[in-house]
């Protein structure tokens, strides 16, 4: 129950699905969980499930394409909790599901702005709090579609990719500084963000679902607490040689 003891964590897009998960696990492991999102009535209602239990929780608004609010929000959450030592960029969005040359530019720039500026612009203000402390680990959530591809969402696509390069880049750039980065890779996760895109398929809701669950070897898809305990480990002092890495959590999908 304290793995993450005296650790500050942030995580964008912490109200609902895997950052929920994650909060709730770090949060229980002892850390002091900053939720970061727009959905304000269900990042609140988390925040105070955990202060109740007497957990370290708190909820800030936070659209993590506007690099002023990121800022400012990374500052008061050093200013309630301490400073920031571990960042999950969790924030993401599916987008439109459209063939290439079907796309709007608008399109293509929205999915950009919130999956691949929000983790820059989280971690260009994370880093020199975690440079204070000395220590920090950066982890990037990114997709077995940062690994390999499919004929649907290309600006989704796109952007795990660039996630994925991001924290191999960012793991470079600080590792003399005690501040480590990764990615992690889900594959398909039952969350509102996977219900919403399988119901731009076409099919039938409970069709697609079974679809997407047989394309994992292991039969199913993944639940929110499987990349919440990755989480849990990649902030933790057990991964202290890891980074760079690519933690793939998704029941065998890219094994083929």
């Amino acid at each position: 129950m304290e793995r993450l003891k005296g650790k500050v964590a942030v995580i964008t897009g912490g109200s609902v699905g895997i950052g929920a998960a994650t909060a709730l696990r770090m949060a229980e492991e002892g850390a002091a969980v900053a939720i970061l999102d727009c959905q304000d009535s269900e990042g609140e209602a988390l925040a105070k499930q955990l202060e109740g239990r007497g957990l370290k929780a708190g909820y800030w608004h936070c659209d993590v394409s506007k690099e002023q609010e990121v800022k400012q929000v990374l500052d008061a959450v050093a200013n309630t909790f301490g400073t920031p030592t571990v960042l999950v960029n969790n924030a993401g969005i599916a987008g439109a599901n459209k063939p290439t040359h079907e796309l709007t530019e608008e399109e293509w720039d929205h999915v950009q702005d919130v999956n691949v500026k929000g983790v820059f612009f989280c971690t260009k203000h994370a880093i020199p709090h975690m440079k204070k402390a000395g220590v920090g680990s950066i982890i990037n959530l990114s997709s077995i579609y940062g690994l390999v591809s499919a004929p649907d969402i290309p600006p989704y696509h796109a952007s795990k990719g660039a996630v994925r390069l991001m924290s191999k880049t960012d793991a470079l750039l600080y590792a003399t500084e005690n501040i480590r980065c990764n990615s992690i890779h889900p594959g398909f996760i039952w969350t509102p963000l996977v219900e919403a895109h399988l119901k731009t398929t076409g099919q039938d809701p409970e069709e697609a679902k079974k679809a997407t669950a047989a394309m994992h070897p292991v039969g199913h898809m993944g639940e929110p607490d499987d990349i919440a305990w990755g989480a849990v480990y990649l902030a933790s002092d057990e991964s202290k040689f890891v980074t760079g890495s690519e933690l793939v959590i998704d029941g065998g999908y890219t094994a083929r």
